[in-house]
């Protein structure tokens, strides 16, 4: 077959053109060279640049070929790009090709191509584009990772889990070497990518986390598509199944025993139970419930929080004698499901619970939780009040033994039998005392007294009529002069200690017996009151003001109780236009009879008289007589100071009126005024021979002169308003063996039978008197025996 060589161009020349195009569109970096043509039509376009693009058509003097570059070019020698060729070159070397544009001189070699004779150039500037050529230089990368996800368990086929992202830095528009391709390196079966996207889906059915909770997936990223010799890179996602209620309760065994005592108390704890749960969070959370009656009845369960366990609590107290085991039905059961798995089942499981009853040995138990008693007052002392009885709650029916705790009753007005329980009286009791009496009672076993119990016991005091009524009426009743005849003066009551049952009512009326009461009546109102009615008029103060009035009430009572009280009726007068009574004052001087002129006459004498008495004590205080020193006056017991101070405003030496008279301002003793008797001749003669003292005086008739005057000096001597005044004198020690000895009063205190009075005959005549006074011997006994002897014989 002979082809026509013009139709065989035709295609070849169709590919050069569309390559042209492709390569125009996908160069890295070009050079242009300016065409200077002025042969050539020119089309001017203004660019974005401001530059404007020439299209023009290149003569066919040019020689064209496609010029490339690989990227990353390494070695010694320049990298050959292509030829630049012009038909004016004759290939003399007279033609210089000069290379112009971006990267002109620094990547590529420059080329002559102008006319070295002329230095003009040969050919117009023309435009062309050097295509950098890019290599698979660079692996796809992740800029993130590992990375770190979760996907509910039991998840669909399929069900996206995450997306990863790989970039390349190579070209993504010429040829494969951007192209990436996702692929799962560890973690199948379970998870599968997207080679395009980098979706990561699950790739199983029924992925259960109670069996693997956690999965690590490694991802490659490979460019060239995928092809061998592409660079690939690879992260890791690390996936957790999250949890989902897909697993019912389930209880470990169906049958449990529990032990409990029966002193187990109400409100606590007496067991647990735990049903299994492979599910976490709310998803395990478990609601226990009891389905029988009886157990629910006598339990109740509820769920700790922490543990999830059902905990079993006493609702009322066991009883070891009535029964001894009880069965539970326990259920558990979710309290948050999931419909998706609704087809698993019902999500609850049931188990059976038995509670055996422990015997314990119980206090006694009494037959009331209280009791209350009744007694009447002034029982008999061991009076039977009423009885307690207890019983022992346990199967071997221990005896009991009763007591009274003393702690409130601590004056034993009661007494407990001990095995009977019966309550007696150990006092008489009163009610207008002590209504009610508040005594416990306590039981124990007699073989075991540590266990007790205890009731409280309450004994009311009954009522019977043993006080009399009394009349409330305690101040005086004021009767008007005015007083009517008929008039009620004053409404009495009555009251009774007893109860109202003893005597509700109370009656009046004046003692029987005695004559009627001129002056005044009573009458029973017969509503527990009395009236007091005068039986006459007008009541004169003056004539008699005060009436004692008794009057009888008694009670309604069984036995009948009276008493009879004694009213007094004061007669006063009433002010005038009022109601109030008020007993005037002159009422109280009528005796006296003494108008008031006297009456101020006396009081006036009263206040002089009480003046001069005040004026008299003022002056004899105040007054200050002169202490008179005679020569002759030899008291050696009167001190005398000369105070040379400074006037009588200075006293802080001593206070000289102290001296003088010490007892003046305590008390005035004043001398006794006795009239002058006489003695016996035969006393004044034994009275000459011993010492003399005021209280051995016999009176007489006559006294001599010298025996009266013995008596004013003893009178004298006792008075401690005269002088010579005792006064305290400080005397400083001067040691044992002084010659002085003690001077003190003390030691003159002994017996005169001890003392020694001749020394008062050396006194002188200046003290004859006082020696004879004081100096006569003291008669011994027996001559008071032989005075009387010889008086008997005269």
């Amino acid at each position: 077959m002979k082809v026509n060589p013009s139709y065989c161009l035709c295609p070849v020349l169709l590919c050069l053109c569309f390559l042209e195009r492709g390569y125009e569109a996908s160069h890295h970096s070009q050079a242009k060279i300016i065409s200077r043509s002025h042969n050539a039509t020119h089309n001017h376009n203004q660019t974005k640049d401001g530059e404007t693009e020439v299209h023009h058509r290149p003569k066919r003097g040019w020689i064209w070929n496609q010029f490339f570059v690989l990227e990353e070019h390494i070695g010694p020698d320049a990298q050959y790009v292509g030829k630049l060729h012009s038909n004016s070159d004759k290939g003399d070397g007279s033609v210089r090709y000069i290379l112009s544009g971006e990267g002109a001189g620094s990547i590529f070699i420059i080329n002559e191509a102008i006319d070295l004779n002329t230095n003009k150039p040969l050919e117009p500037e023309s435009e062309f584009i050097i295509k950098v050529q890019d290599i698979n230089d660079n692996a796809p990368k992740f800029p993130d990772g590992p990375f770190v996800t979760t996907v509910p368990e039991m998840a669909e086929v399929g069900t996206s889990v995450f997306q990863v992202t790989a970039t390349d830095a190579d070209d993504p528009t010429y040829g494969n070497s951007a192209r990436v391709v996702y692929s799962v390196l560890h973690g199948q079966p379970y998870f599968s990518v997207d080679p395009k996207t980098g979706i990561i889906r699950t790739a199983l059915t029924d992925m259960d986390r109670e069996a693997r909770e956690h999965y690590s997936v490694v991802i490659q990223a490979k460019d060239m598509a995928g092809q061998v010799g592409g660079l690939s890179g690879s992260t890791t996602v690390n996936i957790t199944l999250t949890d989902v209620n897909d697993n019912p309760p389930k209880f470990p065994q169906k049958n449990y025993q529990v032990f409990v005592p029966e002193s187990a108390q109400v409100g606590k704890p007496v067991g647990k139970i735990k049903a299994n749960d492979d599910d976490i969070g709310i998803n395990a959370e478990i609601k226990y419930s009891i389905l029988n009656p009886e157990g629910a009845g006598m339990f109740s369960i509820s769920t700790d929080k922490d543990t999830r366990e059902g905990v079993i609590m006493l609702r009322k107290p066991l009883n070891y004698e009535k029964k001894k085991q009880y069965s539970l039905h326990i259920s558990a059961e979710n309290t948050h499901l999931d419909p998706r798995f609704s087809y698993l089942g019902s999500f609850k499981d049931d188990a059976t619970l038995k509670i055996t009853v422990g015997d314990v040995d119980e206090p006694p138990v009494f037959s009331m939780d209280y009791y209350i008693m009744e007694v009447y007052e002034n029982a008999k002392v061991g009076t039977e009040v009423g009885a307690v009885t207890a019983r022992d709650p346990d199967s071997k029916n221990s005896p009991v033994r009763y007591f009274i705790e003393r702690r409130e009753d601590k004056e034993v007005y009661f007494d407990i039998e001990s095995i009977s329980g019966v309550i007696r009286t150990t006092q008489l009791l009163d009610r207008e005392d002590t209504p009610w009496h508040n005594i416990t009672v306590m039981a124990t076993e007699e073989d075991n007294p540590s266990l007790q119990s205890h009731v409280p016991v309450t004994v009311q005091v009954l009522d019977v009529n043993d006080n009399p009524p009394m009349i409330n009426t305690e101040d005086e009743i004021i009767i008007c002069e005015s007083t009517r005849a008929g008039q009620v003066i004053q409404t009495i009551t009555a009251v009774d200690k007893d109860d109202f049952a003893n005597g509700k009512g109370f009656s009046f009326s004046f003692p029987g017996g005695v004559p009627a009461n001129p002056n005044f009546t009573i009458k029973d109102n017969e509503d527990s009151t009395a009236s007091i009615i005068a039986r006459r008029r007008r009541f004169h103060r003056l004539t008699q003001e005060l009436y004692e009035l008794p009057v009888v009430v008694w009670d309604d009572g069984e036995p009948v109780l009276s008493s009879t009280s004694t009213l007094t009726l004061r007669v006063c007068s009433c002010q005038r236009g009022t109601r109030v009574k008020i007993c005037q004052g002159e009422a109280f001087l009528s005796s006296a009879v003494l108008s008031t002129g006297a009456l101020i006459a006396i009081l006036l004498c009263v206040l002089i008289l009480l003046a001069i008495v005040i004026l008299f004590i003022t002056l004899r205080r105040s007054k200050k007589e002169p202490l008179i020193i005679s020569e002759e006056d030899i008291r050696e017991n009167v001190v005398t100071y000369d105070d040379e101070g400074g006037g009588e405003e200075d006293t802080e030496a001593f206070d000289i009126i102290a001296l003088r008279n010490p007892a003046a301002a305590e008390e005035l003793k004043f001398r006794r005024d006795v009239r002058p008797e006489c003695i016996r001749p035969w006393s004044s003669r034994r009275l000459a021979r011993g010492r003399l003292s005021p209280s051995s005086l016999d009176i007489d008739e006559e006294m001599e002169v010298g025996e009266f005057i013995k008596q004013r000096v003893a009178e004298a001597d006792q008075d401690t308003s005269v002088p010579p005044y005792d006064s305290l004198q400080t005397y400083a020690y001067e040691g044992q063996g002084s010659p002085a000895g003690s001077i003190s009063s003390l030691g003159s205190a002994g017996a005169h039978s001890n003392l020694d009075y001749n020394s008062l005959d050396d006194w002188g005549p200046k003290f004859e008197k006082i020696a004879e006074l004081y100096g006569e011997e003291v008669e011994t006994a027996s001559e008071s025996t032989e005075k009387a002897e010889s008086e008997k014989q005269t």
